[in-house]
């Protein structure tokens, strides 16, 4: 079944559990790691070389599109704050965005977030609660540029519509910017973006790019800069958990934005049609109905 980002209620546990009791809401981490792999003993369980994943039909036939679930209790996030069901269901997105933009130091920073999609949304957000300066949202859609600013962006920019690389030169002084977060996918974009890095920057990647990537200045837009590039994939177990829970419930954080559909299970064929369309953010079903 489909659904790898799903919150619900313990309805019933097995014999031996201790990790959750019945009545307890939680929100499944869907990287389900085998615990015995080099990165699962060194703590890196979201990197798990063996990794089933809930929801995406990879070592398991569970998925959140289901009135009932079964998920091994090791993979369940127990709630400790009062969030909604819409708050929880998206600790699992803002929580890639925030194990992104945790890693790169933000604090005191201008960052720069490419791909104004929920991820990217996400990104602003955290990136403003982490403490940075300024925080740049790019997107060629106008719609998605006015979410940004709604997520906390201080400056948008439509790609298709600005000379970016002038843009960023002008707000950064023409030294470039100091953080990148690139959440958009796409390789044209990817390509260029090293070249809008400052000298000593950081970077990191969450999109997913479907095309090589190709740097046409490799000595001045990567080796003579210095930089530092990371990539993630997915959750720190459970620290990002406990930290977009934390950044949530204290109001540091707003996702409603990023919620453009909340509607029963009984409507998915509209739902995916309205996805697939391109007229949808985050599209929240409710299997219950």
């Amino acid at each position: 079944l489909p659904g790898h980002e799903a919150t619900g209620i313990v309805v019933s546990v097995g014999s031996g559990v201790t990790e959750v009791k019945c009545g307890q809401r939680v929100a499944v981490e869907n990287h389900y790691y085998c615990g015995d792999c080099f990165q699962c003993k060194d703590g890196r369980g979201d990197i798990c070389q063996r990794m089933a994943q809930y929801g995406h039909g990879k070592g398991t036939d569970q998925g959140g599109c289901s009135q009932y679930s079964s998920v091994p209790a090791r993979y369940c996030y127990a709630l400790t704050r009062d969030l909604t069901p819409n708050q929880a269901v998206l600790l699992e997105p803002m929580g890639v965005a925030h194990n992104a933009v945790e890693g790169i130091a933000v604090k005191g920073e201008d960052v720069l977030v490419l791909g104004c999609g929920p991820v990217g949304l996400f990104a602003i957000a955290v990136a403003k609660a982490l403490g940075a300066r300024e925080v740049y949202g790019v997107d060629v859609v106008d719609s998605r540029l006015d979410l940004a600013k709604q997520m906390g962006a201080t400056v948008v920019i439509n790609g298709k519509k600005e000379d970016l690389r002038g843009r960023l030169m002008e707000l950064s002084s023409g030294n470039g910017v100091g953080r990148i977060v690139e959440a958009s996918g796409a390789a044209p974009l990817l390509n260029q973006s090293f070249s809008w890095l400052r000298k000593g920057g950081q970077m990191v990647l969450i999109g997913l790019p479907k095309a090589p990537l190709h740097v046409e200045n490799v000595l001045t837009d990567i080796v003579f800069k210095s930089l530092t590039l990371k990539t993630v994939h997915g959750r720190r177990i459970f620290h990002t958990w406990k930290e977009c829970e934390r950044l949530l419930a204290d109001g540091l954080v707003d996702a409603e934005p990023v919620i453009s559909h909340d509607l029963p299970m009984s409507q998915y064929q509209s739902a995916f049609s309205d996805l697939l369309s391109g007229n949808a953010c985050k599209i929240i079903l409710d299997p219950q109905n």
